[in-house]
């Protein structure tokens, strides 16, 4: 066997539950019989000494010397203070709940003493046992704490549509309660199972699926954590007409969040000005959302959706299905080539140009060409830049034009009140083409 160079560790780090010393394995008991001192919530010294007091193992006949843990940096200076007077081979024992190295004292401890003076024993962490007692696998999990810090990194990790996200909270920031208005405000709401785990391990443990518009238990433990898992998808019809929720859109998986979102998706519908009859053409469809409540609107049109990533037909196909809609085509291509086969589609009444990027003009020019008269051309665009040379081609082929600027803000949670957070403005184009021209009434045949 190799030999480990490393020192004998001085501080022993022992993950622990609410049922120690009783609870904790062989070994770790072991550790503790060997401990000139120890180290503990003051809730647990009652339970080391009883226990202590009626162990046969314990090498020390005196009682042993207690530390308390809740205050970490007076800790740390008890710790000093014994490793420098303390000349035996006894080692310090320090236990903290958990895994001491997933959000407990293990950092500081690291930080103040290095890590050749220290082992660590872990028990289960608050998400090892949150999991085991929804009894579901965790490897697809991820997590985030928002102990102490805004709120952008759990709105960021849902903007990733994780199958399951474990979410730490910060009780002094509104607990569950801050989490919960930021999964609505992230429109995913539905589409995740709110469970609320609270003091796993100890007394009065609480594990509870919260469904939405259901409060949140009352004098809710500070120790809780969040689990957010993917909910089944509804039924189409209990779907909202348009405006669907984000969460409800199948993603492409290396870009999820990457589509129109919701308050986009409804001005952009009004701003088509949709028939009830005629031909929509969705090019740089995306994950096909916008087309796709188009049909729902108007069941009566024609949806030929263009999106040129790879597994993007596949995408949309899969919306399609979820939105209870069948597009006349969805087409994998690029939009400018598929343009230049006059045959490929149907002359359009409506078009959502949704992407193009430095090709844009050119696409938009074969737009127009065969655009129908009376036709809507609308273009939601990131940068003031890319309107110039769009609205003089509007201008050109004679179509009335509108731009407006979206922007939305989402609320979000800040100091027990509500901040709103913008999301990126939209600038939209709409081309409106000139209705037909009506023929000239033959003048009446003059008498004869």
């Amino acid at each position: 066997m190799a030999h480990d160079p490393r020192p004998s560790p001085r501080i022993h780090v022992i993950g622990c539950d609410a049922g120690a010393p009783g609870t904790l394995p062989a070994a770790a008991q072991r550790l503790l019989c060997r401990a000139g001192v120890i180290a503990a919530p003051s809730r647990l010294h009652p339970a080391l000494l009883a226990w202590w007091r009626q162990s046969p193992k314990a090498v020390h006949r005196r009682d042993p010397e207690l530390l308390a843990s809740n205050r970490p940096e007076a800790l740390m200076a008890d710790l000093e203070r014994w490793l420098a007077a303390e000349a035996t081979e006894n080692p310090a024992v320090v236990l903290a709940s958990g895994d001491p190295l997933w959000f407990g004292i293990g950092r500081l401890l690291l930080e103040r003493f290095g890590p050749d003076c220290l082992a660590f024993h872990p028990a289960p962490s608050s998400l090892q046992l949150a999991f085991a007692r929804l009894r579901r696998p965790w490897q697809d999990a991820s997590w985030v704490s928002v102990h102490g810090r805004e709120p952008e990194p759990l709105a960021a990790a849902l903007q990733r549509r994780p199958e399951a996200l474990a979410v730490l909270p910060d009780p002094a920031q509104g607990g569950a309660a801050a989490v919960r208005s930021i999964l609505r405000a992230s429109g995913l709401e539905a589409a995740y199972r709110f469970w609320i785990c609270a003091r796993l391990g100890h007394p009065g443990e609480l594990v509870q699926q919260i469904e939405p518009g259901e409060p949140l238990p009352e004098a809710l433990d500070p120790l809780h954590l969040v689990l957010l898992l993917k909910a089944p998808l509804p039924e189409p019809m209990e779907l909202p007409l348009f405006g669907v929720d984000d969460g409800q859109w199948h993603q492409h998986p290396d870009q999820p969040g990457l589509m129109t979102k919701r308050e986009v998706r409804v001005q952009l519908l009004a701003d088509l000005d949709l028939p009830a009859a005629g031909v929509l053409w969705d090019l740089g469809a995306g994950v096909g959302s916008v087309g796709l409540e188009a049909l729902r609107l108007r069941p009566g049109l024609r949806l030929h959706a263009v999106e040129r990533r790879g597994g993007g037909a596949a995408v949309i196909r899969a919306n399609a299905q979820r939105m209870g809609v069948s597009p006349a085509a969805v087409l994998e291509a690029d939009a400018l080539a598929l343009l230049e086969q006059p045959a490929a589609l149907p002359d359009p009444d409506r078009v959502l140009l949704g992407g193009g990027g430095s090709d844009r003009v050119r696409l938009l020019e074969r737009v127009l060409e065969r655009l129908r008269p009376d036709g809507v051309v609308v273009v939601p665009l990131a940068t003031l830049e890319a309107i110039g040379p769009l609205r003089a081609l509007f201008e050109r082929q004679s179509l009335q034009v509108r731009i407006s600027q979206l922007q939305s803000w989402r609320g979000l949670p800040l100091a027990g009140g509500t901040r709103l957070a913008p999301m990126n403005p939209v600038f939209i184009l709409t081309g409106v083409a000139p209705k037909p021209r009506q023929d000239a009434v033959a003048p009446e045949a003059p008498p004869r």
